[in-house]
């Protein structure tokens, strides 16, 4: 059998070298704002992502009864693990935490273009405080990331609203509870589903026309004057907008955001303001997205907390990176290729191996005889710096023959001082 399950993926070294890539850059954006890692198991109790219903999340767990007749799941996102740390140290952690983990997920749902059945997904997360300044931090990160890995405001757009301007709209017709996160799941599908079927799920809602034409009308917003008009001079999302765009403008990454009133995002938990990052061309789905949750605790039984956060998928970027031609050119990090030229050398070559790598050198031992055209294409495609070479006449005066595979440089030095 030479495929894996449908849906999964197989790194080999090369394909690891890109992945360490995107981490590093994950990771380097987190520590330079500060955030510090943590991680959590793979297998969590299923009731930690079935308690609140009606998501689409609970349809595409991977979940079975382990050996002690326990639910347990493969963890779908990170967010509820993480909800369960804080828990288990409730009152004892300094607030606020700012934290992120890159963890593999699963889902069990439909493969297509830049989603697969597992994947990673770079969490990061603010809890304990709800300053606006948080949620703008966020989006910092999110730009600090995309200029490292070469991408501009050019290429990349973060929408920002509230799910607050959905509420207050819902609120002002009656509508609120229940029928508010279902309509939310609904909306979130606006860029992948026609208007016809979009207004069709929310008529089988239970939503009456005029209902749905006011949702639609403010959903279509895309600037604050409007938002302001449209909603109510005292309106709560207008004004923490406002000073969420207040704070980005002073990190001065107000070219990457815009304001856009459909982005709800799916996920029941969400309180606050909202955003997605989006290509400018639209060609790809949403690249990461997140927001403000300040009452997930209190569904799973906790006393609720202040969060804020945001996932970031390893599949979609790696497509827009890889359509904009800024995937890296990535080799093996090996400073020397050791060779011995005839079998007599074995053992002196490791002795030479093990000098090298006492000094903090990283080598690559060749194992077997091999001739020297061979070498010479081993240490290009792994993108070795040197050729240690033993050879017979040169062993026996103790030395080795270095060739420099930049410069094309050979010289002859010593084992004692090599």
């Amino acid at each position: 059998m030479s495929q894996g399950v449908r849906g999964t993926r197989d790194f080999y070294p090369e394909d690891m070298r890109l992945r360490n890539w995107l981490f590093d850059n994950f990771t380097n954006a987190s520590l330079l704002h500060g955030f510090e890692e943590y991680d959590a198991p793979v297998l969590e109790y299923e009731e930690l992502y079935t308690r609140k219903q009606g998501e689409e999340i609970t349809q595409q767990l991977y979940s079975f009864q382990d050996k002690g007749n326990r639910k347990v799941a493969l963890r779908p996102e990170m967010t509820p693990s993480l909800a369960r740390m804080v828990m288990a140290r409730a009152g004892g952690l300094p607030m606020p935490i700012k934290w992120f983990s890159i963890p593999q997920c699963w889902r069990y749902e439909r493969t297509q273009r830049g989603r697969g059945r597992e994947h990673y997904q770079w969490n990061v997360d603010i809890w304990g405080t709800t300053e606006i300044s948080a949620d703008a931090e966020l989006i910092s990160v999110l730009v600090t990331f995309f200029e490292g890995i070469g991408l501009t405001a050019k290429d990349i757009v973060i929408r920002v609203s509230s799910r607050k301007v959905l509420e207050e709209v819902l609120g002002s017709l009656g509508l609120e509870g229940d029928i508010f996160a279902q309509t939310c799941i609904i909306v979130d599908k606006m860029d992948k589903l026609s208007s016809d079927v979009i207004e069709d799920q929310l008529s089988d809602l239970g939503h009456d026309s005029k209902v749905v034409t006011t949702i639609q009308a403010v959903l279509g917003i895309k600037d604050m004057n409007s938002l302001q008009k449209a909603l109510k001079d005292e309106s709560v999302a207008v004004s923490e907008l406002n000073l969420l765009f207040d704070a980005i403008d002073s990190y001065g990454i107000s070219e990457w955001v815009e304001f856009d009133a459909s982005i709800v995002r799916g996920l029941a938990y969400y309180t606050g303001a909202v955003f997605e990052a989006h290509d400018r061309t639209g060609e790809f789905r949403a690249i990461c997205g997140g927001g403000r949750y300040d009452k997930l605790l209190s569904t799973l039984g906790g006393k609720d907390l202040p969060a804020t956060g945001f996932g970031f998928g390893d599949m979609v970027i790696m497509e827009l990176l890889a359509e904009k031609g800024l995937i890296p050119e990535l080799v093996s990090d090996i400073d020397d290729i050791v060779i011995p030229l005839n079998s007599d050398l074995r053992n002196a070559a490791v002795m030479v191996a093990a000098s090298l790598r006492n000094s903090g050198r990283t080598v690559d031992l060749v194992l077997e005889d091999k001739k020297m055209k061979w070498a010479f294409k081993h240490a290009e495609r792994i993108g070795a710096a040197r050729l240690v070479l033993l050879a017979p006449d040169e062993w026996s005066r103790k030395m080795v023959k270095i060739k420099d595979l930049d410069t094309g440089e050979e010289s002859e030095i010593s084992l004692k001082d090599i």
